[in-house]
């Protein structure tokens, strides 16, 4: 992959506000809308869920999710062109106490402030989802694959 398509492929990730996330649901797939935030420096996406929400329930049940998220839809740009990032990641609740859940909540929060109300709800939590491969497509015939050390510098950016 070259360096600009590996930069823009990134840039996703900072500046698109939702994905759709994948869980398994009662053993058929699901997909659900979520805000997510990477936070700087990096390489899980952060999630806030509810507790009422049947994808969080799907995640404590079976950890293993997708997470798509894709450039705005253009004008003459082929659907099938848009750029987009399909990571596999483990879905990690994380603790309240944690500093981990310190750190995710300012990302989160920097990127949604609205959101500041559901952090006094007892129902929600915050979830690390951390990528164990990754699909990106730049284009037509411009799609990669990675894993292990080299997904974890390309979210690091």
């Amino acid at each position: 992959m070259n360096a600009d398509d590996a930069r823009s492929l990134r840039a996703l990730l900072s500046t698109r506000p939702v994905g759709a996330l994948g869980t398994l649901h009662g053993g058929e797939p699901a997909v659900s809308m979520v805000p997510f935030v990477l936070p700087a420096g990096g390489t899980a996406p952060v999630i806030h869920v509810s507790a009422l929400a049947p994808h969080t329930r799907d995640m404590q049940a079976h950890p293993r999710v997708s997470l798509l998220v894709m450039a705005e839809p253009g004008a003459g740009v082929s659907p099938q062109a848009l750029p987009r990032v399909a990571l596999q990641a483990d879905a990690t609740f994380l603790s309240r106490d944690g500093e981990a859940h310190a750190t995710a909540r300012a990302a989160y929060l920097a990127r949604f402030p609205d959101a500041a109300t559901t952090f006094e709800l007892g129902d929600f939590s915050l979830v690390a989802l951390q990528p164990v491969s990754a699909r990106l497509v730049a284009g037509f015939g411009r799609a990669h694959a990675l894993v292990g050390a080299a997904l974890t510098a390309w979210l690091r950016g």
